[in-house]
């Protein structure tokens, strides 16, 4: 008798915790900031920064976040041309509206992300280990999750032209509100879950993955 399929365990995702008052803050790298207003500059280094309880505004040709660590941050209608956040700490961080051009998130450690309404080129999450992420009415050119490890991941309303999940390692992902034109590698979606639509969309992919030639 078959199992019974566990239920789908969804993201639990808070909004940051943000003071009534915000200090301006300039950014700079390895600065400590602390319940304040960051407005970024054309090029902005705030590498391995310690960022809590502030919102993040305006525009950059690039911003470089590597190394940094992320509480309660919230990054509001943000033009970035190249957000670079490689091995970042993030923890209850939403980006809500705006562009980026690209989104480097290669091994971070997220726990508790939201994007939403954002237009992304480009976002990777390769090598990232990432728990409680929601992707709500996003466009995303192409989006990389090779050899990531994903748990309580949902999109809602989310358009994706690629996408790459080759070596992911998925547990709770839910796929059902992404609308993904392809995807790279069929077999690393186990773990996640899908409708019964977009299986059949991607049938022919599934067959030409365990060697079934299809002819008409």
């Amino acid at each position: 008798m078959a199992s019974r399929p566990r239920a789908l365990r969804p993201p639990l995702v808070s909004a940051p915790d943000l003071p009534e008052v915000l200090t301006p803050a300039m950014p700079s790298r390895g600065a400590d900031l602390i319940a304040a207003t960051v407005t970024l500059r054309e090029s902005t280094d705030l590498a391995h920064a310690t960022i809590e309880q502030c919102r993040v505004e305006g525009t950059a040709t690039d911003a470089d976040l590597r190394g940094a660590t992320l509480m309660d941050v919230e990054l509001a209608d943000v033009r970035i041309a190249d957000l670079q956040a490689r091995d970042a700490n993030l923890r209850r961080v939403r980006i809500s509206g705006g562009r980026i051009g690209t989104l480097n998130l290669t091994d971070a450690r997220i726990d508790e992300l939201e994007l939403s309404g954002v237009r992304i080129d480009y976002l990777t999450l390769a090598g990232a280990k990432a728990v409680n992420v929601r992707i709500a009415e996003c466009q995303i050119t192409a989006l990389d999750l090779p050899a990531s490890t994903l748990s309580r991941m949902a999109f809602s309303a989310t358009r994706c032209d690629e996408l790459d999940p080759r070596g992911m390692r998925a547990q709770d992902v839910d796929l059902r509100g992404l609308d993904a034109l392809s995807f790279l590698d069929v077999a690393s979606l186990r773990g996640t879950t899908m409708t019964v639509r977009q299986v059949e969309l991607l049938a022919p992919v599934f067959a030409t993955s365990v060697g079934i030639s299809l002819q008409d």
